[in-house]
């Protein structure tokens, strides 16, 4: 990483949030190896707080590379907060509006250029009672198709004991640790000659979700659900803190 052109508004943001995360957390870091060093690709990673985009970011940041996140357009109208992660060059997210599709075109132009895009599959945090990966969406696989970049599975656990899932009050004391691995980029090789439609998306898709599952369960030494947990079916709302929205439907973590 040429430490010159990150910019300011990306120099502020790391000055701002790394010394407070090498003093508030703990890490356990392993396959740093499998993150180019140059070049564009796409990190894909696992939701299970509100607070995993400063870990992750940490993780990235730290190897070298410049994370680019795709996040809610909402967080980018909060003042201050809004016009650093645009001057940083991060992605909004036009949810469930005729702008949704320009997170994508951004993500591939950032690809293209050679950056790191970090996309979260699932879109939110995860429903799963257990706090394993979902069922994911199709934007990674998208971007991923149509650069020919790598894609690069990222599992993390740890963030939700410093902030639990919508909850509201940091536990930054005993200092959590953060533990991210990365693996060897997802094997798309076979979907290279295929048109990209909507079962082709759903096959890379949920290669992608397994890739990060293995990676979890090896950092969790336990195994993930046989089946991935899908909110839809399960009758959650697609976005937001599922038991504020749909208190019919709480379910334990």
């Amino acid at each position: 990483m040429t430490r010159r052109r990150i910019g300011f508004w990306y120099r502020l943001a790391a000055l701002l949030l790394r010394r407070p995360l090498l003093l508030l957390t703990k890490r356990d870091w392993s396959g740093t190896e499998h993150l180019p060093r140059q070049g564009g690709f796409v990190a894909v990673t696992n939701h299970v707080s509100h607070f995993d985009p400063l870990a992750i970011a940490h993780f990235v940041y730290d190897n070298g590379r410049l994370p680019r996140f795709l996040g809610k357009e909402a967080i980018f109208r909060v003042p201050v907060i809004g016009t650093i992660l645009r001057g940083a060059g991060q992605i909004p997210v036009y949810r469930e509006s005729a702008d949704a599709s320009k997170a994508y075109t951004a993500a591939v132009d950032a690809v293209r250029r050679g950056e790191c895009v970090v996309i979260y599959p699932e879109a939110t945090i995860t429903r799963d009672p257990g706090l394993w990966p979902m069922t994911g969406k199709t934007g990674a696989a998208r971007v991923a198709l149509v650069t020919g970049a790598p894609v690069i599975p990222i599992a993390q656990w740890g963030p939700q004991d410093v902030l639990y899932p919508y909850g509201k009050q940091l536990r930054l004391l005993p200092r959590k640790t953060m533990h991210l691995r990365a693996g060897p980029p997802v094997d798309l090789s076979e979907f290279a000659d295929r048109p990209t439609d909507t079962e082709t998306l759903r096959q890379v898709t949920e290669k992608v979700m397994t890739a990060i599952s293995v990676l979890l369960e090896e950092i969790r030494g336990e195994s993930a659900p046989a089946v991935r947990f899908d909110a839809r079916a399960e009758g959650l709302p697609v976005t937001g803190d599922p038991k504020r929205l749909n208190p019919g439907k709480r379910r334990s973590a």
